[in-house]
């Protein structure tokens, strides 16, 4: 029986639980359904373990995922151990090639300002689907997001949503229902390697995903906030692809428990 060390954080709505204790990547996906027992309200786990090659934190997801909220709640843990309330913080992350640079700023309460450079997109392009429909998919590292605005039932979109990632041949996928006129953005996030499927409080990767959409559609810059259930994150995307994820993080709690690493 090992003692798991976590982290419970809340970006936009989206809790995140951090491990700071190492465990085998094999035994990963069984310790993060069991602190998700643990921790009712959070909707993904991460795994830190120290940089390499020049990054100041790494983080691998549980199903080897990419997140973004993830990202910024982990390099906020690196930043507030290291006594920095204004910093970039390096962190490699499953599913990006490259380190991503999170750029924080202390907020009152626990909390912190993020920016993350995000990987840009590997591809952008309309999908046909064995279903009949042909769908803008936006491929980041780790995970494809599929812009939507014709809001299905629960129950079909959550069928849909393995049937599109098995099409996809993806890491993971996203549902991305979007009102553009209202702002608004409602995501579901499928990561099968983690058995997971959830209707996220806020996505950033997904977020990302569709200014980069928006950016690639209208060969413009966009800048754009999106309303989703857990609060407003926001993009600036160009139309060469670059993307910038802006948004916050806070702490929640520290916690630990005894739980099977072997």
């Amino acid at each position: 029986m090992t003692q798991i060390r976590y982290t419970l954080m809340d970006p936009t709505g989206n809790r995140t639980v951090l491990v700071e204790t190492p465990v085998p990547a094999s035994r990963q996906p069984q310790v993060a359904a069991f602190l998700m027992q643990c921790e009712p309200d959070a909707e993904q786990v991460g795994f830190l373990q120290s940089g390499t090659n020049g990054a100041d934190i790494a983080l691998r997801m549980a199903g080897g995922e990419f997140c973004a909220n993830a990202t910024m709640s982990a390099a906020a843990i690196w930043a507030d151990r290291h006594g920095l309330p204004v910093c970039t913080v390096s962190v490699q992350v499953s599913g990006a090639a490259e380190p991503v640079a999170v750029h924080l700023r202390r907020q009152d309460g626990g909390a912190w300002r993020a920016a993350v450079e995000m990987p840009r997109p590997e591809a952008i392009r309309q999908v046909s689907f064995d279903d009949g429909q042909t769908l803008p998919v936006v491929f980041l590292p780790g995970i494809a997001h599929v812009i939507l605005e014709n809001v299905l039932p629960d129950d079909t979109a959550q069928t849909r949503a393995g049937a599109m990632c098995a099409f996809l041949g993806a890491e993971a996928v996203g549902l991305m229902y979007l009102d553009l006129p209202a702002q608004a953005l409602r995501p579901l996030v499928y990561v099968p390697a983690a058995g997971t499927l959830f209707w996220e409080s806020a996505c950033g990767s997904g977020t990302s995903a569709v200014g980069a959409y928006l950016a690639h559609q209208s060969g413009k810059p966009v800048r754009i906030a999106l309303r989703q259930p857990g609060g407003v994150l926001g993009v600036k995307a160009s139309a060469d692809g670059a993307l910038l994820l802006e948004g916050g993080t806070k702490f929640v709690h520290q916690k630990a428990v005894g739980c099977e690493t072997e």
